[in-house]
């Protein structure tokens, strides 16, 4: 007999709850731990340096204009401020992904980013590694609405 879809939903409840810890979850997943949550946690951990990338191998952008471009795409759900963004992009920097250049180089001013030829390496792998992960929030997103609104 087919499960219904309240019945999937209680039994992926079940399972999930079975770690209660939310770093214990994560884990187990292979990801690395810390205190934020798993949700936001996740999506700033993952998605945010897939989203920078992504926005700088178009074209050089900086801080406040990726700012407001995730913003944007994300109708803020994941909201970025300065103390998230500038120092990400000053990791990605010293990891050699990006490069920044002042648009003034004789007075501090804004600071452009551009994606290096490693920078496209490690956007390739994040692309494949983070969309299972976007998948997942997808669907349990979707399962919460079915089981609250349906």
């Amino acid at each position: 007999m087919a499960k219904s879809r309240k019945d999937a939903t209680h039994e992926a409840v079940r399972r999930a709850s079975r770690i209660a810890d939310p770093r214990e979850a994560a884990r187990e997943a292979g990801r690395p731990t810390g205190p934020a949550e798993p949700f936001s946690g996740g999506l700033r951990r993952e998605v945010l340096p897939l989203l920078v990338l992504h926005y700088i191998q178009g074209e050089p952008s900086y801080g406040n204009q990726l700012m407001e471009r995730i913003a944007h795409v994300t109708a803020g759900v994941l909201s970025v401020n300065p103390n998230t963004m500038y120092p990400l992009l000053r990791t990605l920097e010293s990891r050699g992904l990006i490069e920044g250049r002042w648009e003034h180089p004789e007075r501090r001013s804004r600071r452009y980013y551009s994606i290096t030829d490693e920078g496209r390496e490690e956007y390739a792998r994040l692309r494949g590694e983070v969309r299972p992960f976007l998948e997942s929030l997808s669907r349990s997103i979707e399962e919460i609405e079915a089981e609250v609104y349906d």
